[in-house]
């Protein structure tokens, strides 16, 4: 797989000048990803899925997706009646993040059945597979969680699911099921996260005949983008704090060629702009960084 290079969007009812603004730059910068967050019980955020609709619409080349739906507010029926029509109307620049559900006590606030962890688990390895089937070339039909009728499936191609997994179960679902895994809580390949997480993965995808390469792995990675070399990357705890566009480039050229990362979502952090830390991104780090991954790979 080719590395993805996005950024994580503002998702605010006050941030939607710059998201927009943001989304053509990017566009413009050649930038493969944008996403947003979901969280439908916070008043002042924007719905994750009006939000990459109104982007898919206006960009040409980026894709888009939710980072991650959460699936209990979002029955999987229509959920993949909404990512086969996002599908088809972006010619194939939706990508569809999904989660289990966390932050139960918000999300029963919306009118929703509490699920046993278990019990989510389950719902969530069934959404993959209804999903898959209710795209060209499937066959849905009713699961314990999602008892549907008589359903015919979408003359359109699966996209692609990443997840967002944490537990050893959920693990296990995304790698029989899924495309693309992302890292919970911002964990990166030197993290103790990261290192029990994959294998749960790669074990759970060659139990059904698949490779672990199969299943991406798509990091969200928070850090402040800066004009200007910073003393240190990492902190005491070895999380990544950022630096200068080299210290990125070489931090991020290793993580692909060492650690076999497939993709990065930027969430800028720090004192300078959002959109300049963005640009910067886009226009330095990123094509310096396929540069090298390329020329090592050549």
């Amino acid at each position: 797989m080719t590395p993805k290079f996005g950024y994580g969007s503002p998702a605010g009812v006050r941030d939607v000048t710059a998201l927009l603004h943001l989304a053509t730059q990017a566009d413009r910068d050649g930038l493969d990803h944008v996403s947003v967050s979901d969280h439908p019980y916070v008043a002042d955020l924007l719905d994750g899925y009006a939000t990459i609709g109104v982007l898919l619409g206006r960009t040409q080349h980026l894709s888009a997706f939710v980072n991650v739906t959460n699936l209990p507010l979002r029955p999987a029926p229509v959920l993949a009646r909404t990512a086969t029509s996002l599908a088809a109307l972006s010619d194939g620049r939706f990508i569809l993040g999904l989660g289990a559900g966390g932050a139960w006590d918000r999300i029963t606030t919306m009118g929703v059945p509490g699920l046993r962890p278990a019990e989510a688990v389950e719902a969530f390895e069934e959404a993959m597979q209804l999903l898959h089937a209710m795209s060209d070339g499937g066959r849905p039909e009713p699961t314990k969680h999602y008892p549907i009728g008589q359903l015919e499936p979408a003359n359109v191609p699966a996209p692609l699911i990443w997840t967002g997994s944490n537990g050893p179960k959920s693990l296990a679902a995304t790698g029989r099921q899924a495309d693309g895994w992302i890292p919970g809580r911002a964990a990166d390949w030197l993290s103790d996260r990261y290192h029990w997480s994959r294998p749960i993965i790669d074990e759970a995808a060659l139990s059904v005949g698949r490779k672990p390469s199969d299943v991406a792995t798509i990091y969200n990675f928070p850090g402040a983008l800066t004009a200007s070399p910073a003393r240190r990357a990492r902190d005491d705890e070895g999380r990544w704090i950022g630096g200068s566009p080299a210290q990125w480039i070489e931090e991020l050229t290793g993580a692909i060629l060492e650690h076999g990362a497939a993709g990065f979502t930027l969430f800028p952090r720090g004192a300078d702009a959002y959109d300049v830390q963005v640009a910067r991104w886009a226009q330095e780090v990123v094509p310096a960084v396929r540069a090298a991954v390329s020329q090592s790979t050549s």
